[in-house]
């Protein structure tokens, strides 16, 4: 991998809770090519439903690119950027012949433009709702702000298409003392009322590789088995 970014993992005393030999699936699983498939702006070009899928969710800006470069140890294999927005189409990525990890576009960003938020939004409530080899949805949400009302707009189209799904808070390395304690409790409490959302909430950050390891093991259990 010509553009493999170097691990960046720091200890994450949540790690003693999964066994070494689920830790062991998720690195080897994510170390396999990973492979750009498809740039998707219409459902009627969805690429046919070959394996499980991943998909990443989340409000603009939240980090999503960064998430999914930092699970493969790419540095650019989706494009990060400081423009909200920038993402239009959901992109699909092969990894290993394993597992679909599927990029959405951003959802809540008020400066594009009004048809283009419609257009964007209708895709991933299309997506979500009719995608039959969905396993999990990863719904990002930035640990300094904790859920929006989108978000949980999200939450409930999900809970309705009985589509799983796991909150990941990112740039959780931001918090400092008590605060992401208290964003984990908070955001769990919230999670408890909908029936599709996983327990577990993963605190990540893409920057310093907190529970990069932890997430790679919970998807690897939706995966092709090697």
């Amino acid at each position: 991998m010509d553009d493999a970014a170097p691990e960046s993992e720091v200890d994450d005393p949540e790690a003693g809770d999964l066994e070494a030999g689920d830790l062991e699936a998720g690195r080897l699983l994510f170390a396999q090519e990973c492979s750009f498939v498809a740039g998707v702006v219409r459902v009627a070009g969805l690429p046919p439903e070959v394996l499980p899928e991943v998909a990443f969710a989340g409000r603009s800006n939240v980090g999503k690119s960064s998430l999914i470069n930092a699970l493969t140890n790419r540095k650019t294999l989706a494009r990060t950027s400081n423009t909200p927005g920038r993402t239009q189409q959901i992109n699909f990525f092969d990894l290993g012949a394993r597992l679909y990890l599927v990029d959405l576009p951003g959802y809540g960003y008020a400066r594009a433009s009004k048809v283009s938020v419609q257009r964007w939004n209708a895709l991933i409530r299309d997506y979500l709702r009719g995608r039959a080899r969905l396993r999990r949805v990863c719904l990002l949400v930035d640990a300094r702000h904790g859920l929006k009302p989108n978000d949980e707009e999200i939450m409930a189209l999900l809970d309705t298409a009985a589509v799983s799904y796991q909150i990941v808070l990112t740039k959780s390395d931001k918090l400092h003392g008590g605060g992401l304690t208290a964003c984990l409790d908070r955001t769990a409490r919230a999670a408890a009322r909908h029936p599709a959302c996983h327990p577990d909430i993963a605190a990540t950050s893409a920057e310093k590789g907190l529970g990069i390891r932890e997430l790679r093991a919970a998807l690897a259990t939706v995966a092709v088995p090697a």
